[in-house]
């Protein structure tokens, strides 16, 4: 039974079930509210009624309802007639002695049913009481007073007076009416209003209903309209277009990520096929016997090897992409950028010897100027004085200034001919540089660097200058690092899409036309592990510019001078 209660309960509408239930609340509000003032009201109507016959009970007010002859007296005689009061005299020993009303039916007259004399007297007199008629039809509100007879003795008497209660059924019958009437005009607007708000109110959430069959339906587009943000509909709405938008975006990542899977799945295997074709071509020639000389063995040999070093350094990088994906936690550590840079400058001229490479660092940090030292022996007329102030560094510059240092050093002789060394002198030191220390695995930085002057080296011709730029912002607390070359330079419709994987400005897949595509990739990935940004940009006057920014590891004292880098071939 209680089941079947509950199902039926469930299966109401929430429209239905807020009507009713504010309607049923109204109903019981003015049920309550109605009974509990009619309890209230009869006994006022009542105690004004016995105020009333307190003041009946008066001896003049008496003798006027019994009619007596000594109605001016304080005396109360037993001749009278009926007014508008029920009056009965009892004398001290409770023996009826005259009553009002002698033309009124026995039946339609109070029942007094016992003799009150004095004593009974004195008791009904504290508070009112009820009677009924003869016929018990009428009921009756009397009270009893003891007073002065009208008699050779002086005796005191009882004195009942009584009032019918048919007003007070009056105003009773009258008020409960218009409390219906009103009561039922009441709950009826009541309900009629309470449906219209609830359905207005429910609006939004039936326009949420519609939208979810869309949804369901696959249109993940829709949204819902704004509404006042501050009622429930309306953080409901917030709430769901929120849900709705994290569900699309993490539909469209999806969408994306299985593209790009399927893309890097397809490049992979193509790019990984080539140099597997090419080893098994060249191993079944030698198998079927078509390499006769040496020459032609030695060739294939030559192929397959340069095919396995292909093959292995995509491999190397396929892993290094799946390393970068498994989100690893890296080994941090305090990096100072220069030395990076100038390492990866001198692997490029080791590389291309007729390339001019350059690195450019921050500005040192410049305290208050030395004072001047004199150094007995002059400088050779062949070298040129070197600025303490240069920040420019590269194998050349570290070549020019130990030269310099050994030729300093060196006996210079006199007219006399005797050999004289001059006196040494201490040089100031050099003022410190400003540092670009970021917070990074020191592997995965020089990694980055490698890989950025690899493609510079790759699109630009053997002869092509590129510069090595390192920059400090203390406003951003960042280290950049740029990579500056002087070939084409990168369209702007694809500077975005070179970081992607195996994306090629060259459509070909040969190896010394544009690699695979899977190093600015790495490049992108490391940098994004790091917390940093990588950007292409086209670099003044034709080329490409690599910046990346990385987050300082510790910001040093701002200085006020700014960051003007100096210019030192290294090449």
């Amino acid at each position: 039974m209680h089941e079947s209660l509950v199902e039926k309960w469930n299966s109401v509408s929430l429209r239905t079930k807020i009507t009713g239930v504010t309607v049923l609340m109204l109903t019981l509000g003015l049920l309550v509210s109605g009974i509990g003032t009619m309890a209230m009201l009869k006994p006022v109507l009542i105690n004004q009624l016995d105020s009333q016959l307190q003041v009946a009970s008066q001896p003049n007010n008496l003798n006027s309802c019994l009619a007596s002859t000594t109605s001016g007296s304080d005396k109360v005689a037993s001749n009278g007639t009926s007014c508008a009061y029920f009056v009965a005299l009892y004398d001290a020993d409770g023996q009826l002695i005259a009553h009002n009303w002698k033309n009124e039916p026995a039946s339609s007259r109070p029942v007094i049913d016992k003799s009150i004399d004095l004593i009974t007297g004195r008791a009904m007199s504290r508070q009112g009481f009820d009677l009924m008629s003869g016929d018990e039809q009428t009921v009756y509100r009397a009270a009893a007073t003891i007073v002065p007879l009208n008699s050779p003795e002086g005796a005191n008497g009882t004195a009942v007076v009584a009032a019918p209660t048919r007003q007070i059924d009056t105003v009773m019958s009258s008020y409960l009416a218009i409390f219906l009437g009103f009561g039922i005009l009441v709950v009826t607007v009541g309900a009629a209003l309470t449906r219209m708000l609830v359905t207005t109110t429910f609006v939004p959430l039936r326009e949420v209903e519609r939208m979810a069959a869309e949804i369901a339906d696959g249109d993940f587009s829709q949204r819902l309209a704004g509404a006042t943000p501050n009622t429930e509909v309306g953080r409901l709405n917030r709430s769901l277009n929120t849900m709705l938008n994290r569900i699309d975006r993490a539909f469209r990542d999806r969408a994306r990520t299985i593209e790009q899977m399927r893309r890097f799945v397809g490049d992979a295997s193509h790019e990984l096929r080539t140099p597997l074709v090419s080893l098994r071509g060249y191993a079944e020639l030698y198998r079927m016997g078509a390499l006769q000389t040496p020459e032609e063995v030695a060739q294939a040999m030559d192929r397959i090897e340069r095919e396995a070093i292909r093959m292995g350094v995509l491999v190397e990088d396929l892993l290094e992409l799946a390393r970068l994906d498994e989100t690893k936690p890296l080994e941090l550590a305090p990096v100072d950028l220069v030395p990076i840079a100038r390492d990866a400058a001198l692997d490029a001229m080791a590389s291309s010897p007729e390339r001019r490479v350059t690195v450019l660092t921050p500005e040192p940090i410049m305290a208050a100027p030395p004072p001047p030292l004199e150094v007995e022996a002059a400088p050779p007329a062949d070298t040129k004085p070197q600025s303490s102030a240069s920040t420019a560094t590269g194998p050349i510059a570290f070549a020019g200034a130990t030269l310099a240092r050994l030729r300093s050093r060196r006996p210079r002789k006199q007219d006399t001919g005797e050999v004289q060394v001059p006196a040494p002198a201490t040089a100031p030191p050099p003022p410190p540089a400003d540092p670009a220390i970021v917070l990074a695995e020191e592997n995965k930085i020089r990694q980055v660097v490698t890989n950025l002057m690899g493609n510079a080296m790759r699109f630009t011709d053997a002869d092509s200058p590129i510069e090595i730029r390192v920059q400090v912002n203390h406003q951003t607390d960042r280290a950049v690092l740029e990579v500056i070359d002087h070939g084409e330079g990168i369209p702007p419709q694809i500077r975005e899409k070179i970081f992607q994987r195996f994306w090629r400005a060259d459509t070909s897949r040969a190896r010394e036309t544009g690699g695979s595509g899977l190093g600015l990739a790495i490049v992108s990935s490391i940098i994004a592990a790091h917390d940093g940004t990588v950007e292409a940009d086209e670099t003044p006057g034709g080329g490409a510019t690599f910046r990346v920014s990385l987050p300082l590891a510790a910001s040093p004292d701002p200085q006020p001078q700014q960051l003007s880098p100096e210019r030192s071939p290294a090449a």
